[in-house]
C-alpha cells in the first residue's frame, strides 16, 4: 500500500486490531519486516537469532499478547506484551509498516498495547529501544513514558522507558 493510500484509511472502522498467535503467518511476516528494518537502521546491524520462535511463548496469555493491526486483509502493524513481574509488563516488537507511518497508527498501536497490558493486570509498562529510532522515542515521550535506568540485558537497547497505567 502506498503512503497516499494510507491517508485514506485512518478511521477506526478500516483498521482492525486483534490478538493473534505469535507463530501465525501474520505475526511472523510482520516480525521479519521489523527485524529487517532494524538490521538496516542500526549501525551494527541486527541479528534476531531465533527470537521469532524463542520469544513466542512469552507473548501469549495469561502473561502476554501479540497484537496486529490490519487493513484490507494486510498486516500493517504489530506489537507484543510480555511479563516482567506480577505488576509490570513489557512492550516488545512494536512496528508500523513504513507505508502507514505518519497517520497516527503508531500511537494507536501503543494505546492498544497499553490497554491489553492493563487487562492482563499490569500496573506499569516498560519498553526499550535503540537511540537511532528517534521517531519511536518521540512517540514514547509524547505518550507519557519517562526515561529509566537499564532494566534488561538487550544488547541493542540504548534507551529504557516506563509508564504507569491508571
Amino acid at each position: 500500500m502506498e503512503p497516499a493510500d494510507a491517508d485514506r484509511f485512518r478511521s477506526d472502522d478500516e483498521i482492525a486490531f486483534g490478538v493473534v498467535d505469535p507463530l501465525s503467518a501474520a505475526a511472523i511476516d510482520s516480525l521479519r519486516a521489523y527485524f529487517a528494518e532494524l538490521d538496516h537502521r542500526f549501525d551494527t546491524g541486527f541479528d534476531p537469532g531465533n527470537a521469532v520462535f524463542d520469544d513466542a511463548a512469552s507473548f501469549v496469555e495469561p502473561d502476554g499478547s501479540f497484537v496486529i493491526a490490519s487493513s484490507a486483509g494486510m498486516t500493517i502493524a504489530c506489537g507484543a506484551i510480555q511479563r516482567v513481574d506480577t505488576d509490570c509488563g513489557e512492550i516488545k516488537r512494536m512496528w508500523v509498516s513504513p507505508d502507514w507511518r505518519g497517520v497516527g497508527l503508531g500511537r494507536r498501536m501503543l494505546g492498544e498495547l497499553e490497554r491489553r497490558a492493563d487487562e492482563l493486570g499490569y500496573r506499569t509498562v516498560r519498553l526499550d529501544t535503540n537511540d537511532v529510532l528517534t521517531e519511536a522515542i518521540a512517540l514514547y515521550e509524547s505518550a507519557g513514558y519517562r526515561s529509566i535506568e537499564r532494566y534488561n540485558d538487550n544488547p541493542y537497547a540504548r534507551c529504557w522507558f516506563e509508564k504507569s497505567l491508571s
